[in-house]
């Protein structure tokens, strides 16, 4: 079965404007397909991320991988890290697993999966390709402000108004 629909916009231009700077994987390639480590069915391991680049003013980030192209309104959020200390500049690979895996003071909020931790990509059989944006957010705050009950919705809307800068890069993936 086809879900034939048109193609979701990309997200991120459609956000108040925020400074670009720079988001590198060992594990993800822009605009080429996810490797099986960061598919549900084959691993639910978080890529490696590294950034450089943040704006003058950067004091915490916020890390979020998300589904523009899952078949309900509000897309899917696989994977939400809120309050990364400024110093920490790169997550490895598996970081996603649980808080325990996280720079100190760094926590999860549930995913639409309903798990504090990454969840991969799963896309409905059949369905087109899905886009899997990686996202570091540079915030001009030490904190969020949220605490590991909000939702990604939450922190997306506090971003929009604490977001200095924006890296982005993603990954696509088809069953």
């Amino acid at each position: 079965m086809s879900l034939e629909r048109p193609v979701t916009p990309d997200p991120y231009p459609l956000l108040p404007a925020a400074a670009p700077f720079t988001v590198t994987s060992d594990d993800v390639t822009d605009g080429a397909p996810l490797k099986d480590d960061q598919v549900n069915a084959h691993g639910d391991t978080s890529p490696q991320l590294s950034w450089s680049g943040a704006p003058e003013g950067t004091q915490s980030f916020v890390v979020t991988c998300f589904d523009p192209d899952a078949p309900i309104v509000s897309g899917f959020w696989h994977w939400t890290v809120v309050d990364v200390p400024a110093d920490v500049k790169s997550l490895p690979a598996g970081a996603g697993a649980d808080d325990a895996s996280l720079p100190e003071g760094a926590f999860h909020v549930r995913n639409d999966g309903g798990t504090k931790a990454f969840m991969g990509a799963a896309p409905p059989e059949g369905d087109q390709p899905h886009r899997y944006y990686f996202v570091v957010h540079a915030v001009g705050e030490p904190t969020l402000g949220v605490d590991g009950d909000a939702s990604p919705a939450v922190v997306g809307f506090n971003l929009a108004f604490k977001t200095l800068g924006r890296a982005i890069l993603h990954g696509t993936y088809q069953h």
